[in-house]
């Protein structure tokens, strides 16, 4: 597993302090992030791979400063977004998923070759010259983490991945989530999906407010918000 390090990382937009001060060491396997709207949990996740340079402070992803050498970063870290229609920019699903591969440098067997094993993983085969846009919320959602596991990360970032969906393909990209042999780190309001995680850390207004097991993550979470 690589090893994430916050240090003193914090940003604001302008004279608003959304992280204030965060110190973390993430090594597990499976992490999930959670707080009340605008607690900073999102703020937190963009700054592992780059996606949001922290006003000070330092996040290093396996001793690399993901704020100076973010490209590096990012070939390592994969980052799944709320709404996945902010990452589908091709007209279908095969070319979209080719689309990732583009700098790769693989030559057009090995990338139609990988473009096949992600249809085929996530039931996106039969949709191969569909229209990405009509898909439906869980394909796109689907669609969207095969486009970044196509590149084959050593993390993956998911950022309120089931929010926007109902609670059927919420549990299909939960699942999807889950068979993943990648480091995940999943920032969430659907508790239910920590359930098998081995850390959850809660943040409020900036600051870890707790860390540890789900089972005792959870209720901690639940007590700040009530």
């Amino acid at each position: 597993m690589s090893e994430i390090v916050f240090e003193s990382v914090r940003h604001a937009f302008g004279e608003r302090e959304v992280l204030r001060g965060i110190d973390l060491s993430i090594t597990e396997r499976r992490v999930g992030i959670i707080g009340s709207n605008g607690s900073g949990k999102s703020t937190l996740a963009r700054t592992i791979n780059g996606l949001l340079t922290p006003t000070s402070g330092t996040v290093m992803v396996d001793g690399v400063n993901a704020s100076k050498k973010g490209a590096q970063v990012r070939k390592k870290v994969g980052f799944v977004f709320t709404d996945p229609d902010t990452q589908i920019v091709m007209p279908t699903v095969a070319e979209d998923l080719a689309f990732s591969l583009r700098r790769s440098g693989l030559d057009k067997q090995e990338i139609a070759e990988r473009v096949q094993e992600i249809m085929v993983r996530f039931r996106l085969d039969g949709h191969a010259e569909h229209p990405s846009h009509l898909l439906s919320g869980g394909q796109k959602q689907l669609l969207a983490i095969g486009a970044v596991l196509i590149r084959r990360p050593e993390v993956v970032i998911a950022d309120e991945p089931t929010t926007l969906l109902d609670l059927r393909n919420a549990r299909v990209v939960s699942e999807a989530l889950d068979s993943l042999d990648q480091q995940v780190i999943v920032v969430t309001h659907q508790l239910a999906l920590l359930e098998s995680f081995e850390r959850v850390v809660v943040i409020d207004q900036g600051v870890v407010a707790f860390d540890g097991t789900p089972a005792d993550a959870v209720p901690a979470y639940r007590e700040l918000v009530l």
